[in-house]
């Protein structure tokens, strides 16, 4: 049985732990770690997850379009992205120790295609002792590009910037699912959106 969402094309799983009522017993802040392929419809789901669990949602893309986006050149727009965005993380990986120290939940949307950023916040987060929950969303790149068109043209209330299609289709060609061990070290849930 699945628990409905606001967004049409995601439901939770009741029987998982992401709904807060759930969870009666205490238990340390947690970090909910979201990703999957651009279009997957992480950013709705982050919105609801930081919802149901009363959580401080951080959202890489709203940093990066309001920091940088009038910045934006025309070339190198990759090399110039990356940059940022590595400075943009660091400073959302300090604003969460400093939430986790207070007692709350983040929910965490910052990209993290790749396994090897992937490994390395693990890393960080295992040295700190912090929980931790994944949620890897995914959906047919064909869905994911056609809701990419039509957040780029609606600009509802997920829309941070909007994704040319050259840059969608290089992200989704860089996406790296979980691997094998990479699933059976840590707590992951996936959700297939449809």
């Amino acid at each position: 049985m699945n628990k409905p969402t606001n967004h049409p094309h995601i439901s939770i799983p009741a029987t998982s732990t992401i709904n807060k009522e759930q969870n009666t017993s205490p238990r340390p802040p947690r970090i909910h770690l979201v990703i999957g392929p651009v279009g997957a419809g992480k950013s709705t789901f982050a919105l609801q997850l930081g919802q149901d669990n009363n959580a401080i949602r951080l959202n890489l893309d709203d940093w990066m379009a309001e920091l940088f986006r009038p910045d934006r050149p025309d070339i190198n727009v990759m090399e110039w992205y990356i940059a940022r965005t590595k400075r943009c993380i660091e400073q959302i990986w300090k604003i969460t120790l400093n939430l986790i120290g207070t007692g709350a939940d983040v929910v965490l949307e910052i990209g993290l295609i790749q396994q090897r950023d992937r490994e390395a916040l693990y890393a960080r987060i295992d040295e700190h002792g912090i929980d931790l929950a994944i949620y890897v969303l995914d959906a047919p790149r064909d869905i994911r590009r056609k809701r990419v068109c039509q957040r780029n043209a609606e600009k509802g209330e997920t829309f941070s910037m909007e994704v040319p299609m050259q840059i969608f289709e290089l992200a989704s060609d860089m996406w790296e699912p979980p691997t094998e061990a990479e699933r059976s070290s840590r707590s992951m849930y996936f959700l297939v959106t449809e």
